[in-house]
């Protein structure tokens, strides 16, 4: 996945530069984003980019992790393909719990030098080189966060709800190449998609 794309959301610009002067001296092709709203505009506009460097602090809550967790959320709850580093100055050990509890997939304290970025940024290549070879033998992953003591109903749906968004968005919504790849009726994903309230424009 050489010159793989990197979306890097930090709101601080000569931070930003430097990060993406780095990346790009190893072939990544990096896009820019200083808030959640402009971040998840790039996603939605490339479905390119595979691995997201985030900065915890963003405007409006620069000096807390609020911001960040909401950016993190809204890519998990997209069921985005990316896999998201996440970069923080504030009280580490709270906010790793916090952005691995909602799906980052790495996590760094600041100041990261260059070299951990870099490792981090390749163990994620690493992961989507591995995670397609699985989808290529009909293997789709998906992550579901479970609360011990709640019922297994509630797990079930959820995870059963994720992958058919998952499948519906890797196959563009063909609900006949979804059915095949589920192994069910076609009226079956239709079932699914009125049961979670899935459109076409989720």
């Amino acid at each position: 996945m050489t010159g793989a794309s990197i979306l890097l959301v930090e709101d601080d610009p000569a931070l930003r530069m430097m990060l993406r002067g780095t990346l790009e001296l190893h072939d990544f092709r990096v896009h820019e984003a200083d808030c959640r709203e402009h971040a998840l505009r790039q996603l939605h506009a490339d479905a390119g980019i595979r691995i997201v460097i985030l900065d915890l602090g963003l405007p409006p809550h620069a000096h807390e992790i609020i911001e960040g967790i909401a950016t993190l959320r809204a890519i998990d709850a997209e069921i985005m393909t990316v896999k998201t580093i996440v970069l923080t100055g504030q009280d580490q050990e709270a906010a790793a719990l916090e952005a691995i509890r909602e799906g980052a997939f790495d996590f760094l304290a600041k100041p990261a030098s260059a070299d951990a970025i870099l490792r981090a940024v390749q163990r994620a290549v690493l992961f989507l080189q591995k995670e397609g070879e699985l989808q290529r033998e009909g293997i789709t992953r998906i992550a579901v966060n479970a609360q011990v003591g709640e019922g297994l109903k509630g797990l079930r749906d959820d995870a059963e709800e994720r992958l058919v968004r998952q499948i519906l968005k890797e196959t563009g919504f063909n609900v006949y190449q979804s059915a095949k790849r589920l192994g069910v009726k076609r009226e079956n994903i239709y079932y699914f998609m009125k049961k979670f309230g899935i459109e076409r424009d989720d």
